[in-house]
């Protein structure tokens, strides 16, 4: 609570008003009392500043009448159901005392108003040497403008006499005119240097568009790289034709992305269906635990294992959870061969070396056949054969290391 405002248990802040209070607001139920006032009080506040502005200008005479009159009338609305806290009433009053200044105000204007003319000489000798200060330098961007600014200012002031105000001019005219002049050639020099870059950037797009039709997904999208850096590096061509050569440049690029994107999209959605068929390799797998045949569940599970790896890919997310179980399976029919090995051991070596010249065999057939689909171009076909080709590699590295641990 404060000595001119409160928020009751409900969150409800009050001001107050002579004899009683009004309600200007509703903070957040339970929230902190104290900083509900402080936000109300900022208000009043930000307020009392406004009057207090106000006086100063009036006292000081830097506000017209016409504006005094304005604002004293704008803070009068925004007094009226204020959602402030504070003594509002103090405000209205000074508000009360300020409007016979504004009378005086304008006796005071109307003098400065006579004084205008001998205030010009002034004001002109100011644009002059701004002019001249503008004219020796090189503010391509802003000088012209500020030129244009001063010559506006320059007609709204009252002319001096003919010889005073001549010899001012001379030297404001003179001085905007050499500066026109260095304006000029730079920007002669800067066209020279766009059309430069409008050269470069037209044999950029052409680089772009001869990439907009490559598959070759990761080095292409790094030459687009680089062909964006050197874009930037290249600088502006001229603005009549900058934004199209961005656009046929940015449109050859949209052409390889969204071709990879669509790429992307069809081979999420094949390893979707991959992992689908996985799904239904691991009911078969997991069903040969617990183990009764060991004989008959590798036979099952070399069959298995090969339609697995041959089911090719599955989307990243579904990766750990489906090689977990697959693995899991393996391991329990390996650690049941380890038992095996541990009662038949000249058996299990037997078999595992009929399995390392099995897979050997195979690995030399698919060899083959990636020698022959890379003859024929069939990129596809190599793809998949590769993929078959490591998983046969990754089973004979397992029978390898089993028929070791015989030897």
């Amino acid at each position: 609570m404060s000595d001119w405002g409160r928020v009751d248990a409900d969150g409800n802040v009050y001001v107050k008003e002579g004899d009683g209070e009004r309600l200007i607001g509703q903070w957040v139920t339970g929230g902190d009392a104290a900083e509900a006032l402080a936000f109300y009080t900022r208000r009043f506040d930000n307020l009392e500043t406004e009057v207090d502005l106000l006086e100063k200008r009036i006292e000081a005479g830097t506000v017209s009448p016409d504006d005094a009159t304005k604002a004293v009338a704008t803070i009068r609305e925004q007094l009226v159901d204020a959602q402030a806290v504070g003594d509002l009433a103090s405000l209205s009053a000074r508000l009360d005392k300020v409007e016979p200044a504004l009378g005086e105000l304008r006796a005071k204007r109307k003098a400065e108003r006579e004084q205008r003319t001998a205030e010009a000489t002034e004001a002109k000798t100011r644009i002059v040497a701004e002019a001249e200060k503008i004219g020796a330098g090189q503010d391509w961007r802003n000088g012209a403008d500020r030129l244009r600014a001063l010559l506006d200012e320059w007609k709204a002031l009252p002319r001096l006499s003919k010889s005073a105000d001549d010899e001012l001019w001379h030297r404001f005219s003179s001085a905007r005119t050499a500066y026109t002049k260095k304006r000029k050639a730079h920007f002669g020099e800067q066209s020279v240097r766009r059309d430069e870059a409008k050269k470069i950037k037209e044999k950029l797009i052409e680089d772009a568009e001869a990439l907009s039709g490559s598959t070759d997904w990761g080095a292409t999208s790094g030459a687009y790289r680089d062909l964006m850096q050197r874009w930037k590096a290249a600088g502006s061509a001229p603005r009549n034709v900058e934004d199209k050569l961005w656009k046929r440049f940015r449109a050859a690029q949209d052409v390889f992305f969204q071709a990879r994107e669509a790429a992307n999209v069809a081979q999420e959605s094949e390893f979707a269906e991959n992992a689908t068929v996985k799904r239904e390799i691991l009911v078969e797998a997991e069903a040969l635990l617990p183990i009764k045949d060991l004989e008959a569940t590798r036979r099952a599970w070399h069959d298995i294992a090969d339609r697995w790896e041959a089911a090719g890919k599955v989307p990243r997310d579904q990766i750990k959870e489906l090689e977990g179980r697959i693995r899991a399976v393996e391991k329990a029919i390996r650690d049941a061969g380890d038992q095996e090995w541990k009662r038949t051991d000249p058996e299990k070596s037997a078999r595992a070396d009929d399995m390392i010249t099995k897979l050997e065999d195979a690995i030399a057939g698919i060899e083959a056949d990636i020698a022959k689909a890379e003859a024929a171009g069939d990129a596809k076909k190599v793809k998949s054969l590769r993929e078959n080709l490591e998983s046969r590699q990754a089973f004979l590295e397992i029978a390898q290391r089993t028929a070791s641990d015989f030897s």
